[in-house]
């Protein structure tokens, strides 16, 4: 394993003897634009730990991230999994001290079925909460990307809320109103990204407990691979529509999601913990108080 000589670097005690100082580590659960943006934003002076499910999109990233001059470390995970997700985490703390988590690993409504929108986008998120919370180094943060979406679910009632924010990981596909068959993939999508502000809110509680931090972001449309398929899905116009009625008009870039990210986790934002960031463009905004045609 690479290790830079800024991160390797002994230091001296007062008593004059040399001891060397545990890297910082920042860890990138998927590693498609926003995560490859935000390891660039965020990676420099840092052990990098990049994951994804994909060898091939992760080995590619990291090939790009190197010849920057990254230092960099790679893993397969399968997020749905909590021993994938707990060898994860076992693997970055041994890089060092684990400072920054940015999970980005998702799928979309066009791209999977129901099932497997609640497993990766759902129960793998609270997987990763569990298992880095219980490692965070002190003085760290997480961010979860969610989506806009999750400020458009479905109506649900208070104590199907707090079912999401609470109960335990393990069961949490178990919760009946999560019934595959009777949802279809755009409205498991925004039970998902809902479910991931809720288990943020829930976690910050045992985040804290370890003087760290997390939050999630919830970006707009991004023109990434994935953002640009739900463009060209079956969606694509109304997604355009909303673009053009926001107030800043445009498409968001991973560049966007990574400056927030770093606000985020970096010690700007040392009173801020538990919460969502809405980085849409306006989108949410121009679609909630949308005012009729005049007469």
């Amino acid at each position: 394993m690479n290790t830079s000589s800024t991160e390797a670097a002994a230091t001296t005690s007062t008593s004059g003897h040399a001891h060397t100082t545990r890297p910082e580590v920042l860890v990138v659960i998927g590693v498609g634009g926003m995560g490859q943006a935000i390891a660039r934003r965020l990676g420099n002076g840092r052990a990098v730990l990049i994951a994804d499910f994909n060898e091939a999109t992760l080995q590619a990233a990291a090939e790009g991230l190197r010849g920057d001059g990254y230092t960099v470390t790679t893993q397969l995970v399968d997020v749905a999994s909590r021993e994938s997700v707990r060898a994860l985490a076992t693997a970055a703390s041994n890089l060092g001290a684990v400072r920054q988590v940015v999970h980005t690993a998702g799928l979309s409504p066009v791209q999977a079925s129901p099932a497997a929108i609640l497993r990766v986008d759902l129960l793998g998120v609270a997987l990763v909460l569990d298992e880095f919370g219980a490692l965070i180094a002190p003085g760290g943060a997480g961010v979860v990307i969610s989506s806009m979406a999750g400020h458009g679910a479905m109506a649900l009632t208070a104590e199907q809320e707090m079912l999401l924010a609470t109960t335990p990981t393990d069961d949490l596909l178990r919760l009946p109103f999560l019934a595959e068959e009777t949802l279809d993939s755009g409205i498991a999508y925004s039970l998902a990204k809902r479910a991931n502000h809720l288990r943020v809110q829930a976690a910050s509680r045992a985040w804290g407990a370890r003087a760290a931090r997390v939050n999630s972001i919830s970006p707009g449309v991004i023109s990434t691979p994935m953002g640009q398929e739900e463009l060209a899905g079956e969606h694509g116009t109304h997604m355009r529509a909303m673009i053009d009625a926001s107030p800043t008009g445009r498409i968001g870039t991973p560049t966007d999601i990574a400056h927030a990210a770093a606000f985020l986790l970096g010690p700007e934002s040392s009173f801020v913990t538990g919460t969502d960031l809405l980085v849409d463009g306006g989108v949410v905004a121009a679609t909630r108080f949308v005012q009729p045609p005049a007469v």
